[in-house]
């Protein structure tokens, strides 16, 4: 009898092990669709209003050859975000090789992120009734490649031939806006630079246009190489490539060209921790964020800023610290797809900021955290 009676309760407790388990996995289930594995319904026919959607792209690939989609949202204003999503990137024939160690190969989780910050539905938010075109971004060329390396494994490092053939599928959908914000984080915020002049021409009805380049600065010799031999990216684009500050290059030949008809911004935290790993790789080839690197960092993101308010009279810039590390005091990276809307110590969010310029009021804040010393 005491035999059964254990054997009765090892069987409910096993039950109830598995009944844990079963709802613990459903719920990681859920939440996983609900976050990181969220995908929008396809577009067919009309969009509706306010209404996310995934776009398919003939011939459109990933750099590993898997399927890359735009993502899209019609809104009730005739104004447009053209919105470059980051990710890393590939520099050599090695970081292409070496795939998602240094950027994202695949569409992974970028549904999830378009419904953040800018692109959130939050009542903080003066974007959320504007027109998205969200670029995803899985090829590694900071949206400007039209090329496929072929070495151990085949790489398509072809974000140009993506963005440019989605612009075109959906603009139908946008009509003629007449007003345009461009921007992106990270290595969007790199392609913001690189292909705001390329979006600009394919908005010609849009009189207000703005162009906000979040979290973006890497010095290295080899942009304009990069650009011609991995890349493959359209000469017009990769000829402006001349120093080693890819985005100072790039929003200099845009104010050159454009003059005062184009608002041009440029946000950074001032020790941007993901930033500084990838500039201590391009250095010294391994990956790294000290304290000495946040020095550096800081004083390079000094030069950049002086060299943008040399080069254009009337950029806005606003430098920021968030999440700083009590150690190092190394910063978070980017800040328009996730806590745009905070204050960050000013009187204006970076959210506020921007579109403050959008309304022709373009302000500078933060540059006292350049020279902060420790």
């Amino acid at each position: 009898m005491e035999n059964t009676k254990k054997k009765i309760i090892i069987k409910v407790v096993l039950i109830a092990a598995v009944s844990i388990i079963a709802v613990t996995a459903l719920g990681i289930a859920i939440f996983l669709k609900m976050t990181v594995l969220k995908t929008f319904p396809t577009l067919e026919g009309e969009p509706e209003i306010g209404k996310w959607y995934d776009v398919p792209v003939e011939g459109a690939l990933s750099s590993d050859g898997s399927e890359w989609h735009g993502i899209f949202r019609k809104g009730t204003e005739n104004k447009v975000v053209v919105y470059f999503f980051g990710g890393g990137v590939s520099i050599t024939p090695e970081t292409s090789e070496g795939g998602k160690e240094f950027y994202a190969t695949t569409m992974l989780a970028q549904d999830f992120v378009a419904q953040g910050g800018i692109g959130s539905n939050d009542d903080l938010n003066p974007f959320k009734d504007w027109s998205f075109i969200v670029i995803p971004y899985a090829t590694g060329d900071f949206h400007a490649g039209t090329g496929i390396y072929e070495g151990k494994k085949k790489v398509y490092h072809t974000g140009y031939n993506n963005y440019s053939a989605f612009i075109e599928k959906i603009k139908p959908y946008v009509g003629e806006p007449d007003t345009l914000l461009v921007t992106g984080f990270s290595a969007g915020g790199f392609a913001t630079s690189l292909l705001a002049d390329d979006v600009i021409d394919r908005f010609p009805s849009a009189g207000n246009v703005t162009v906000c380049v979040d979290s973006s600065l890497l010095l290295y010799d080899g942009w304009h190489d990069t650009a011609v031999d991995l890349w493959r990216t359209p000469s017009e684009i990769s000829d402006r490539l001349t120093t080693d500050n890819l985005v100072l290059d790039s929003l200099t030949a845009l104010y050159e060209k454009r003059g005062d008809s184009v608002k041009i911004l440029f946000d950074c935290s001032y020790r941007d921790d993901t930033l500084m790993q990838y500039q201590s790789y391009i250095d010294t080839g391994k990956m790294d964020k000290t304290k000495e690197l946040g020095d550096k960092f800081q004083q390079d993101l000094k030069e950049m800023v002086h060299g943008l308010q040399t080069n254009i009279p009337d950029v806005g810039i606003y430098i920021w610290s968030n999440g700083e590390d009590a150690d190092t005091h190394n910063t978070q990276h980017t800040i328009i797809s996730s806590n745009v809307f905070n204050k960050l110590g000013n009187d204006r969010s970076v959210g506020e900021w921007i579109f403050d310029a959008v309304n022709g009021d373009v302000r500078t804040y933060g540059l006292e955290l350049l020279d902060k010393e420790f």
